[in-house]
């Protein structure tokens, strides 16, 4: 299958996905985020593929998340819940692959982005792999954030995150274990590749397991901040504060250009 947003490679036992967006640093609208959900469940599909590899085109950014463009042209509550809707399906196929997932982060991973990298099993980054979830500074509350953030740092660092919107660097990130492997920025696939390998040498079936086990553990808590996101993203997006502000993120990067 073909694909416009992103890239898909076979090597060996390994899936490879890169995000390829990189003139806007793969923030992923709509489009793309649906390519990559087809993309997920076709190599989870695949009886060759053992474990894949998530990752963005260039050294910037394995994603910026969420491309403003796009929600910036909300008109309604009704928008941002539907908003909702398509990030319960990519975050529900990643949930429930098979195969393990491994994030390369080759750059920052903002937003979304740090939430699906979080989502991946296993993540290997180098001293630019800075990560953060910055939402509150285009106005849109952090959601699903506090979910996938919270079952890994707890409460007290989630909160944080969300409420100042900073973003860390990918020492703090190790060493809080949001990265589990650091190494040089030119390592970051090989790395990728050698922990992918590993994965897929073990029991298919017992890998299998594993991953629905662990999907079964946080499925109350999932569903939990699927229906808050609709309610609260709704509130957000009918109150017109998340398009000001984008608008005036937009309005400060077009003077910088000038």
């Amino acid at each position: 299958m073909s694909y416009e947003f992103i890239k898909e490679d076979i090597k060996g036992r390994v899936g490879i996905i890169m995000l390829n967006r990189p003139e806007k640093m793969n923030a992923w609208h709509t489009p793309m985020v649906q390519e990559l959900g087809a993309s997920l469940a076709a190599l989870d599909a695949n009886d060759a593929v053992r474990a894949i590899i998530l990752t963005g085109a260039g050294d910037r950014s394995f994603s910026a998340g969420q491309d403003l463009a796009e929600t910036q042209k909300f008109m309604s509550g009704a928008q941002g819940n539907e908003w909702i809707e398509g990030w319960k399906k990519i975050y529900s196929t990643i949930r429930n692959l098979t195969k393990p997932l491994i994030a390369a982060l080759n750059g920052v991973a903002a937003g979304s982005a740090f939430q699906i990298a979080l989502l991946c099993d296993i993540r290997v980054g180098h001293d630019g792999s800075r990560m953060g979830q910055p939402e509150i500074n285009s106005g849109i509350p952090s959601v699903m954030g506090p979910w996938v953030i919270g079952d890994r740092v707890g409460i007290g660092k989630t909160s944080e995150l969300c409420l100042t919107g900073r973003i860390m660097e990918a020492e703090e990130a190790h060493r809080i274990g949001l990265i589990h492997y650091l190494v040089a920025q030119s390592d970051v696939m090989s790395k990728a590749m050698e922990v992918a390998e590993l994965l897929a040498a073990k029991p298919p079936v017992a890998m299998r397991l594993n991953k629905k086990r662990f999907a079964e553990v946080t499925q109350a808590s999932f569903d939990d901040a699927v229906a808050a996101g609709r309610k609260y993203q709704s509130q957000a997006f009918a109150s017109g504060e998340p398009q000001a502000y984008m608008a005036k993120f937009f309005e400060e990067r077009a003077k910088r250009g000038a």
